[in-house]
């Protein structure tokens, strides 16, 4: 299959040979497209068969000119042009200059080298930065990117490091976080009260030390803290599990070294790739079949077939793992559904009673930034969550839609927030903010508005959010004296997924998720629409049910299996057996009485909600710890593979409604077989799939958009892309933007000017 690639990269890219390499390597792979060299990078679009392109991406990494320094490198699948050969572009001036800011960068190979070299003078020192590698977007303070102007300005350089600051031939010349161990940041140990312990390189050993005997260390990195323990000490995680309030969710690990994350991990090319980059995020990689035999705590990922795994990235980081020598839980800083930590004061105060111990230094984090979270689906990496290494960096659109000359703050949704800024041609997307469902929260989000606003010059803008009217996204945009829009959130989904894929001309959108607003007041999640470059129209979702109890639903699964089936059944579920055994009679009957009367009890449509229902109907999962949980459970119980799937019913209505009663009914046929909660969920999961293929038979549009939370599910994604493609259909999904809410800020950009169409079917 001819694809064609699109590849941006920044860093020291420029008069290093680093376009002929690239003309050279094209050639030989037989590639056709060009390389162009831009004030924002160097871009090349490459055409040609899969598994070519695949191998391009590796190489030039792995071949590039050797004093080339790569600080980005985002890529991205896209349709093919047409290119009939490859050629070098005449460079691009452009007429103005949006200054960039590069997000924070891991530490590059030759900082490794002086880090480890005694004869060095800055030997284990943990600030140890060039102009290659170390912290940008969390210590700017505005543009430009002078050391005046971020948070390294109360230390003055001394004689030597000011030498090579001034020198043009050195490595380290105008690195605004130069530092040394005689002028710069320092590191110390302190107790749960702040008592200080322990100070440099003592600091760390005894933390060392705290953490081989079961402690929990809140550790200040590069964009705020990380709660770390023994990855190997069931106790330690049970009791960072119990002080955290994270019951099951699963905890990040960092690794110190590659071959050792290949003990317990299967790691193909692709996904080795991320993990040494510059971007350094978390990949989710696939737990080897015998990780049981090993020494890994199997309370990080309880029943999860993935483990999210990361190599350091800091210079800290590096001396921790080195002394260590096993992989340790690095979790954000932070309680629930909090922001992370970014001062160490805060932390104190915020962690207290989780962490027993603070390694802490007095580089002032200016910007709260989690780490990144990728993995790869299709041989593309797909990002979950855009944070560290990869925010702020911009989104070039193309001026589709008549957005050229609008400045546009977009505030997102309320769960995985990030929000966006549209100035000119490009958009720039946050850091992840998380949910705004905490004071800490709210507080980070209006923070980063403000911050963008401050940091890209942006004073006439006009707003856009997000149409659910309780979202605190919504309500700040409500509050501002300015010009706003509203979009509806599922629209936002598809036209990220469209923008992101450069996709022109008409389209069916597939938009599931948990939960959003609909035009008609219910809750939606299971939403197909038309989409084309100026128009939108609704064509259909699934059946409603009632979710009793409302928020408590999603937190029990079991009751919104009880809504799905009063749907099907009535006021017969006062005697089915299978609900029994989950509730009282009692229960029940006051569940009943809630849909009846409506109280509490919101129309849902959402496909997120009928996981949930059909997990708890299955024996998987009759309640939630947090989100997504039971949902994933149903995906990871698939372990056969079968093509058998469940009936279903489009109904004409004014809109095509798909009745799932059949798909519920079809479950409960199966359970009472005896079938294993394998092959049901296979089942399902199938029937999903070709409830999308045969929507875009229904409508015949050729080209699919897959966006929401419910296509991180990977078996379901997989699929729909597999069947699709068999259907003779083309799928498109997301590489660069989160599928998730996180990339719904995206979406109500490239959604701004659309406006809604009849569509006759």
């Amino acid at each position: 299959m001819v694809e064609r690639l699109k590849i941006t990269i920044r860093g020291a890219v420029q008069g290093v040979g680093f376009r002929p390499f690239i003309f050279r390597l094209a050639n030989e792979l037989n590639l056709k497209g060009f390389v162009l060299n831009s004030s924002k990078g160097i871009f090349i679009e490459v055409e040609g068969q899969t598994d070519k392109l695949k191998e391009f991406i590796i190489r030039i990494e792995k071949e590039k000119p050797p004093i080339s320094i790569i600080q980005s490198f985002e890529y991205s699948f896209l349709d093919a042009v047409g290119y009939d050969e490859f050629i070098i572009k005449k460079s691009e001036k452009d007429e103005e200059i949006t200054a960039l800011i590069l997000p924070d960068i891991a530490t590059c190979q030759d900082c490794l080298r002086e880090l480890f070299d005694p004869k060095d003078r800055r030997y284990l020192y943990p600030f140890i930065n060039c102009t290659n590698c170390g912290p940008r977007f969390t210590i700017i303070e505005m543009l430009p990117y002078d050391r005046p102007l971020t948070s390294m300005k109360n230390f003055q350089m001394c004689s030597h490091c000011k030498e090579e600051y001034h020198n043009p031939l050195d490595r380290r010349f105008h690195a605004q976080p130069i530092a040394c161990p005689v002028c710069g940041p320092q590191i110390e140990l302190w107790d749960a009260n702040g008592r200080i312990i322990a100070l440099k390189q003592n600091a760390i050993n005894q933390t060392c030390a705290l953490i081989k005997s079961g402690k929990i260390i809140a550790i200040k990195g590069l964009g705020g803290f990380h709660l770390v323990v023994d990855a190997t000490n069931d106790e330690a995680i049970i009791q960072l599990r119990k002080r955290k309030q994270r019951e099951e969710k699963p905890f990040a690990l960092m690794f110190p070294d590659l071959n050792m994350i290949k003990n317990y991990c299967e790691v193909s090319e692709l996904e080795e790739r991320p993990l040494k980059s510059s971007e350094a995020p978390i990949v989710l990689l696939k737990k080897k079949d015998n990780l049981s035999e090993t020494n890994l705590s199997k309370f990080i990922a309880p029943g999860n077939p993935y483990l999210g795994i990361m190599l350091p990235y800091t210079p800290l980081h590096h001396i921790l793992m080195n002394l260590l020598k096993k992989p340790v839980v690095a979790t954000s800083g932070n309680l629930s559904e909090e922001p992370i930590c970014i001062d160490e004061y805060d932390a104190l105060k915020r962690l207290k009673g989780i962490a027993d111990f603070f390694l802490v230094h007095n580089r002032p984090i200016l910007r709260h930034c989690d780490d990144s979270i990728v993995r790869i689906i299709k041989g593309r990496e797909f990002i979950i969550r855009r944070a560290r290494g990869y925010a702020p960096l911009p989104f070039l659109i193309d001026g589709a839609n008549g957005i050229d000359d609008e400045n546009i703050i977009a505030v997102g949704g309320h769960l995985k927030n990030t929000i966006s800024i549209k100035k000119k041609n490009q958009v720039f997307i946050s850091q992840h903010i998380g949910d705004l469902s905490t004071f800490e929260s709210f507080n980070a989000f209006k923070k980063t508005i403000n911050d963008f606003k401050s940091l890209y010059e942006l004073n006439k803008v006009t707003y856009v959010g997000d149409l659910h009217p309780d979202y605190l996204s919504t309500k700040y945009l409500k509050e501002q004296k300015n010009e706003y829009r509203l979009i509806q959130h599922h629209l936002a989904h598809v036209a990220a997924c469209k923008l992101e894929n450069q996709l022109k001309g008409e389209a069916l959108g597939v938009s599931w998720d948990g939960t959003g607003f609909g035009y008609d007041g219910k809750i939606w999640g299971s939403e197909f629409f038309y989409i084309d470059d100026e128009n939108y129209a609704h064509l259909g979702q699934f059946k409603k049910f009632s979710l009793p109890s409302g928020e408590k639903a999603i937190r029990e699964p079991k009751r919104t299996l009880a809504g799905v089936l009063f749907e099907i059944f009535g006021d017969h579920i006062l005697n089915n057996n299978l609900l029994l055994k989950k509730f009282s009679h009692t229960e029940l009957k006051l569940i009943v009485d809630l849909i009846k009367k409506k109280i509490n009890s919101p129309d849902c449509v959402s496909a997120g909600r009928l996981f949930d229902a059909v997990s708890s109907l299955i024996g998987i999962a009759d309640y939630s710890n947090f989100e997504g949980q039971a949902a994933m459970k149903l995906e990871w119980a698939i372990s056969e593979s079968t093509n058998d799937h469940y009936e279903f019913e489009f109904i004409k209505e004014n809109k095509v409604i798909i009745d799932w009663s059949r798909i519920i009914s079809g479950l409960i046929d199966d359970l009472e077989k005896g079938k294993s909660q394998s092959e049901l969920s296979g089942k399902f999961h199938n029937t999903l799939t070709e409830i999308i293929v045969e929507f875009a038979k229904k409508f015949n549009l050729k080209k699919v958009l897959l966006s929401g939370g419910c296509f991180q599910n990977i078996y379901l994604l997989n699929r729909t892309i597999d069947r699709l493609k068999e259907e003779s259909f083309q799928p498109y999904w997301h590489q660069r933007i989160p599928t998730n809410d996180g990339g719904i800020s995206f979406g109500q950009i490239a959604a701004f000017y659309l406006k809604e169409k009849q569509v006759d079917f």
